[in-house]
């Protein structure tokens, strides 16, 4: 009769150690990336105000794995494209250059493609131009101080020329007055036939993208399988490398 008793006290703790044990929490079903997160990107192609035109595609890839609840969901070597949306030259006389790029797609190793509309939001000192972050645009550098040295250059050749025509002619200062006027003249029509510096953002240089909108990523979508990360090559691997590919010569 003690029999049943005891089975019922069994069951009983049981089922109370169950309740006290949850187990392992269970994955979350999606993997966000918030609004507004900087993704740091490698530019495979360069653009600048001189060679791209308007509607010219950008393509990119991650620098530095992107988290979300603890899981890498932007891997390195992602790609992203974007797209030149606008290309103003530096003109001769006055403005800059101006680039506008905008970031269109991203691509995770295994296929895996959000869209967007992101901007720019910091680039490196390896191009050329200051960015604009509000709106994302690139914008070259003046180049006054070239200016000024191109007229003194000018400036200080015609008065030499004019000082020598000064002496033939026995009146050194009018000589050197007329010689530097024209020295200056001719430096301001060479700034007026060149433009200015042009805004450039170089191959292999790093940006950041700010996402507009948050981006989501099932369980599923996050199976890279035996994907590995690239690794930042060393001058030393690199030397490496090349001396493993280097031919190896005849022996006569």
């Amino acid at each position: 009769m003690l029999l049943r008793p005891l089975i019922s006290v069994t069951l009983l703790t049981a089922g109370f150690l169950a309740a006290q044990d949850p187990g392992p929490p269970a994955a979350p079903e999606q993997y966000t990336v918030d609004t507004g997160v900087k993704v740091p990107l490698s530019l495979i192609n360069s653009i600048s105000t001189k060679h791209s035109l308007e509607g010219d595609r950008v393509y990119l890839e991650t620098a530095f794995p992107i988290l979300a609840s603890g899981r890498i969901v932007i891997p390195v070597g992602s790609y992203v494209a974007g797209t030149v949306t606008q290309i103003k030259k530096p003109g001769r006389v006055k403005g800059r250059g101006e680039i506008y790029v905008r970031f269109d797609t991203l691509t995770l190793p295994n296929g895996v493609t959000r869209d967007f509309r992101s901007r720019m939001g910091s680039m490196d000192a390896s191009s050329s131009g200051k960015l604009d972050r509000n709106e994302g645009k690139v914008e070259s550098e003046g180049d006054k101080l070239g200016d000024a040295r191109t007229v003194s250059e000018t400036t200080a050749t015609g008065a030499s020329v004019g000082s020598i025509a000064g002496v033939a002619s026995k009146s050194v200062g009018m000589g050197l007055g007329i010689g530097a006027g024209a020295g200056a003249a001719a430096g301001l029509i060479a700034i007026l036939a060149m433009r200015g510096p042009d805004a450039v953002l170089a191959k292999g240089s790093t940006v950041e993208m700010i996402l507009d909108r948050p981006l989501s990523f099932s369980e599923g979508d996050l199976n890279f399988g035996n994907y590995q990360a690239p690794k930042m090559a060393t001058p030393m691997a690199q030397a490496e490398q090349a001396k493993s590919q280097s031919p190896v010569p005849l022996r006569k």
